[in-house]
């Protein structure tokens, strides 16, 4: 039970950073390939109907941890409650940026809902990348299994190590590539030319960041990641699109996984002491409680993916970013 309802999270975790990972990508970068107003709304149209679905599994990912490992959702929020804040303000205003671009008139308005999308987005993915490097990096948790340190630091502290910046530098490059690819395969015209081009060069470059990074540190998970990149802009160069998206989220997805299971049996390592680190088993709810998460979950959660696919599968067509007669 324990390590199929891990699984579940890390799943959930998984789908929220690929799937929200090209929405991010298509927010910073619509402002970027989208030389007028036209083409920048064609951008925000291609993730139109997945965005709000896509965050579904945020949700999901922390009740799931909330439910099935209490005393795990119980550090990551006392330890990181600032930087989770300051996350869920930046989404309201990536919300209200995303469902308000189209209510005013005029041009100007809907270049301002672009700035605060692209803007808000940049923040979303910096403080998720330093917050993925403080998973991995672990808190200050002490023999009894709580957050210690003084307030502010405590808290603040984890997202402001050089771990934290290089964690945030990779999930903006992460973003980029998965948005570049999504909108080279979802749209048409200038927008995808510009886009299939970018993620050429998001490739090559970042092939070879992270080549010099994983030589230099010996991860074999880094040099797993150039070679993705490196085929995805490959992909890109050669029209193939969707195995150029495929490519970039499969690299995504084997880093989060990474993140989550870089400690083995260990959800959250403590900086105090190796020995009080919280493993999976002690973070875990009761069986009575875990049983009953899993009856709840054979209900809803294929329920959910369902929606999702038949969602992608009806707007599966690409949206037009040239000016089509009507």
């Amino acid at each position: 039970m324990i390590t199929f309802w891990f699984s579940v999270v890390v799943l959930a975790w998984v789908l929220f950073f690929v799937l929200e990972g090209f929405d991010f990508g298509v927010g910073l970068l619509g402002p970027v390939l989208g030389r007028d107003d036209h083409e920048r709304g064609a951008a925000v149209r291609t993730i139109g109907p997945f965005w709000d679905g896509n965050e579904v599994w945020l949700v999901a990912a922390i009740g799931v941890t909330f439910a099935a490992f209490p005393a795990w959702y119980s550090a990551l929020l006392a330890g990181l409650y600032l930087p989770m804040v300051l996350l869920l303000l930046l989404l309201a205003v990536r919300g209200v940026a995303l469902e308000f671009r189209g209510k005013g008139d005029g041009p100007r308005y809907r270049r301002r809902a672009d700035i605060a999308l692209a803007l808000s987005s940049l923040g979303i993915v910096l403080v998720w990348g330093a917050l993925l490097a403080a998973f991995v990096r672990g808190l200050a948790i002490d023999a009894g299994g709580d957050v210690v340190g003084g307030g502010f630091a405590r808290t603040v502290g984890p997202v402001l190590t050089p771990a934290a910046g290089l964690g945030s530098l990779a999930a903006l490059y992460a973003a980029l590539l998965l948005g570049a690819t999504f909108l080279a395969l979802r749209t048409s015209g200038p927008v995808r030319r510009r886009a299939r081009t970018l993620a050429q060069w998001l490739g090559t470059g970042g092939a070879v960041a992270l080549l010099l990074l994983g030589l230099g540190t010996g991860s074999v998970v880094v040099l797993i990641a150039a070679v993705l990149a490196f085929v995805a802009g490959l992909l890109a160069r050669t029209g193939r699109e969707a195995l150029a998206f495929a490519a970039t989220a499969v690299g995504v997805a084997g880093s989060v996984v990474a993140v989550f299971t870089s400690h083995g049996s260990v959800v959250l390592h403590s900086t105090i002491d190796p020995a009080y680190a919280l493993t999976r088993d002690a973070a875990a709810a009761t069986p009575q409680a875990l049983e009953l998460l899993t009856w709840a979950g054979v209900l809803i959660l294929p329920g959910v993916l369902a929606y999702q696919v038949y969602s992608y599968w009806v707007f599966r067509r690409r949206v037009a970013s040239e000016r089509v007669p009507s």
